[in-house]
């Protein structure tokens, strides 16, 4: 199994330990690579819309979001570890994925994308994590993966990992080793009713844009040559 793991810190303190504890019960037989953030992506998305008007390979940032794009491609696990900032997702997270809006499922999406599935990883002091996990979540959905399992800790004892309690360590080892049970044998994800549902829709919209087009945009160019549309 390809894992793919994108850390949204380059700090080593409580995200990564968390996620360590999280590949920890993955590395044997598994392909494993990772990125950290911002190191792997420093830039933010300028918004010259390249990618949606001719290519994303001509993205002015191409060296780093070309690369990571290709082995999230690939990969059968994508992972996402990252510390709730204000809470919600830090700012390296979504500018990653900015990045990546034109493989929206109402852009350019693409099939291996259906079959993936996807863990989010967070953790804060004692604030909640939902809103910087559904952050992440609502784009991996709309890239067109189904299966997002997300995972949460509030540490509520300390920032520092040095400075939890072991009997906390343990707490979040144990509830991370369960989550892994579903993942240590590779299978793939079966596309949902609702990610069925919203291909149909985007499936829709673009067959009726190509008929008043002239040129065809790159997006509808690649839904015809993907045969998923009609001129």
């Amino acid at each position: 199994m390809n894992i793919v793991l994108i850390n949204g810190t380059e700090v080593r303190g409580c995200t990564y330990n968390i996620k360590e504890f999280f590949l920890d019960e993955l590395r044997d037989g598994n392909n494993i690579k990772e990125f950290y953030l911002p190191k792997d992506c420093p830039n933010f998305c300028c918004g010259c819309k390249t990618c949606f008007f001719k290519d994303e390979n001509m993205c002015p940032h191409a060296e780093y979001t070309v690369p990571l794009w290709n082995d999230i491609i690939h990969a059968d696990l994508l992972v996402f570890a990252y510390p709730v900032y204000v809470l919600r997702v830090p700012g390296q997270i979504k500018a990653l994925l900015d990045h990546f809006g034109v493989h929206w499922m109402v852009h350019r999406p693409k099939e291996e994308m259906f079959t993936k599935k996807a863990v989010i990883l967070t953790q804060s002091i004692g604030a909640p994590n939902i809103s910087a996990q559904n952050d992440v979540k609502t784009s991996l959905s709309w890239l067109g993966i189904s299966d997002i399992k997300k995972l949460g800790f509030e540490l509520m004892e300390h920032v520092i990992w040095e400075k939890l309690s072991e009997k906390r360590k343990k707490k979040i080892e144990t509830k991370i080793k369960k989550i892994c049970k579903r993942y240590v044998i590779s299978k793939r994800a079966e596309k949902s009713i609702k990610h069925r549902l919203l291909f149909a829709i985007c499936k829709m919209l673009h067959q009726k844009t190509i008929k008043t087009e002239n040129p065809i945009s790159v997006d509808n160019r690649y839904w015809l040559d993907k045969k998923w549309i009609k001129q």
